[in-house]
């Protein structure tokens, strides 16, 4: 796993360039290095997973000199690749396998690559500036264009480098209204004017000061007409698949081991990777002294009795307030998903044992394991939605629990149902609040709903679909890479092998949920592997105890982001709605905690920004 910069234009800057690979030395501490034609620069920084020797090391050129390339993410299929094409290879590292297969194939190469990437290519002869990302995204890549210049990172701090990209990267207003909705903001825009994330799947080529930008895949074209209806040849093909992409991601240089919650995903992973290895492999998790929250013993549990070599660290208050500030740092922009803490202090113990892990990313969106799943088709009744409206009066005025599915009642209509059920189930602001927060309506939020079908979708595998075109890609993937790149660690995810999510996409979704049991073969397969037993006991999901900590420990700084002073400071939300928030959170309406975090995220980035001399615009 590396970082990534490029500079092509005529007022480029080594030493700008220079700066900004060394703002990515967290993700690649290893080797940094620099390389400069004419009017391209490319800069690297390396995390030695692959190839550990010098002759690996990025940028990379090909043997004739033509092509130079930086490269982070891993092609676990490198060696399969190597002998079709039968490549004659300097050296053991997947990264010269993309030189040689772009100087065969040109951009098509990356349709033969599994794996998780984003990359950058020079074509010398052609003047030609091509990048490429992975199918779900799980590889950032920013970008700035102005002019005859483009600018690339890996990380948008790395952009901030360059004084071009900084003068006209004001903060954009018209990110907030999403961000509020959804707690992240999506691609490809950024909290930045002139920044843009690059599409995930998708190729682009920079010429003449011109960049083209191609998808070569997506999860919507992956969807059959039929869905595969066989349990007993699904429950066979699953565990083949899975089995298949776990060994592919085991492929590593230097030590290995897996996060293990003690849920269903995780769970699967590790057993899987445990009985293909023949020593006992790192696991590693965390947890909280709130037992609400703490699930560390199920883990424990797991590891027990698939035989890993089992790692814990408890997280307290004081260790979250150490990382407060650092938090922030990771993501370079407003992000709200608070489990990037637990993730941030699970990959600072793995670091300490391993520099690559195992992750069960992917599994509840594949298998449809989220609480919004089952709303989502509760939802789409047509007699619920008959009396929806009528009922989300009543309900509202009833206790907590009734106005939270009050509100998932009261969406505005089905174009916005998806990130309705989203925001509702998450505890963040509907589309109808916010008009409300912002008093001018000012502040808006809007995604792309619609999902192109050749068969009928259930309620369940349209949010499904959404998720993993939306929050799967610009949220948990965002949260993973971010917060294990803090401390130089790599994350695989075998779920999210495309062959993977082709093959789950279009599977009968009753294989998924039946009633309220959900992941259905998923904990079939599960339980071939793993006592039934030891998973008998309601979801939980990787959290932590931020309602709590908001009335505690964190209240000094929600009390100073939601001031009237701080909100009156940036006027782009009504201090008087603030406040009856906050007083209906303190009085018992735990559920709003997230509403407030959202408020609190979005003041303290544009404190830090105003300060760095960037303006709202």
């Amino acid at each position: 796993m590396c970082g990534i910069v490029g500079f092509a234009g005529s007022n480029g800057s080594l030493s700008e360039l220079e700066q900004a690979v060394k703002s990515l030395t967290h993700r690649g501490p290893d080797f940094s290095s620099t390389w400069q034609k004419e009017m391209v620069m490319l800069g690297h920084s390396r995390l030695s997973i692959i190839d550990l020797s010098a002759a690996a090391n990025q940028p990379m050129c090909s043997v004739n000199k033509r092509y130079t390339v930086v490269f982070n993410g891993e092609i676990y299929n490198f060696k399969e690749l190597i002998a079709r094409h039968q490549l004659l290879m300097q050296t053991h590292s997947d990264t010269e396998v993309i030189l040689q297969l772009f100087e065969k194939l040109g951009a098509d190469m990356v349709l033969e690559f599994n794996g998780m990437f984003a990359m950058a290519i020079y074509d010398q002869v052609t003047d030609e500036l091509w990048l490429f990302r992975d199918r779900l995204g799980k590889k950032p890549l920013f970008y700035f264009v102005q002019g005859d210049t483009l600018v690339f990172a890996s990380e948008i701090k790395a952009l901030f480098e360059f004084s071009l990209v900084k003068k006209q990267s004001g903060m954009d207003a018209s990110s907030i209204g999403q961000f509020l909705q959804l707690g992240y903001i999506a691609e490809p825009h950024t909290f930045f004017k002139s920044i843009f994330k690059f599409p995930a799947a998708s190729y682009a080529v920079w010429q003449s000061g011109k960049l083209q930008i191609k998808s070569y895949w997506s999860v919507e074209k992956s969807l059959s007409p039929r869905t595969e209806n066989n349990y007993s040849k699904a429950l066979t093909d699953l565990d083949r698949l899975l089995n298949d992409s776990v060994e592919k991601r085991l492929i590593s240089d230097v030590p290995l081991g897996i996060f293990l919650s003690g849920g269903v995903d995780s769970s699967i992973i590790a057993a899987m990777a445990q009985r293909q290895s023949n020593q006992a492999i790192n696991t590693f998790s965390i947890g909280f002294p709130n037992k609400k929250y703490d699930e560390s013993i199920h883990a424990q549990n797991v590891a027990k009795a698939i035989g890993t070599q089992h790692h814990q660290f408890m997280v307290t208050e004081a260790d979250i307030i150490d990382q407060f500030e650092s938090f922030f740092d990771m993501f370079d922009e407003p992000f709200s998903d608070s489990s990037g803490f637990p993730t941030a202090m699970v990959s600072q113990l793995a670091k300490s044992k391993v520099s690559v892990s195992l992750t069960g990313d992917g599994g509840d969106e594949l298998f449809h394991g989220y609480g919004m799943y089952l709303w989502a088709n509760r939802l789409q009744n047509p007699l619920v939605n008959l009396l929806r409206k009528p009922s989300a009066l009543v309900l509202e005025q009833l206790s907590p629990p009734y106005k939270r599915v009050a509100g998932l009642l009261d969406y505005p209509n089905q174009s916005h149902f998806k990130s309705h059920v989203f925001s509702q189930e998450q505890y963040f602001f509907s589309l109808k609040e916010l008009k409300n927060l912002s008093g001018n309506n000012s502040i808006q939020g809007s995604l792309d709903e619609g999902v192109v079908s050749p068969r009928h979708l259930t309620a369940s595998e349209q949010q499904a679909i959404f998720d993993i075109k939306y929050y799967l890609r610009d949220d948990l993937l965002v949260k993973a890479d971010r917060a294990s790149m803090k401390w130089s660690l790599e994350l695989r995810s075998p779920f999210l092998d495309y062959r993977l999510v082709e093959w789950a996409i279009n599977l009968n979704p009753d294989f998924k949920i039946q009633g309220r049991n959900q992941k259905v073969i998923l904990k079939d397969l599960l339980h071939q592997y793993v006592d039934a037993k030891w998973f008998q006991r309601p979801k939980w999901g990787f959290s932590m105890p931020l309602d709590s900590w908001l009335k505690n420990e964190l209240k000094p700084v929600l009390e100073y982001y939601t001031s009237e002073t701080m909100l009156k400071r940036y006027g782009l939300v009504d201090y008087k709605v603030v406040a009856k928030l906050k007083q209906k959170y303190f009085s018992g309406e735990t559920y709003l905690y997230n509403r407030l975090w959202l408020i609190l995220v979005l003041h303290k980035n544009l404190e830090k920004y105003q300060s760095k001399g960037l303006k709202l615009v």
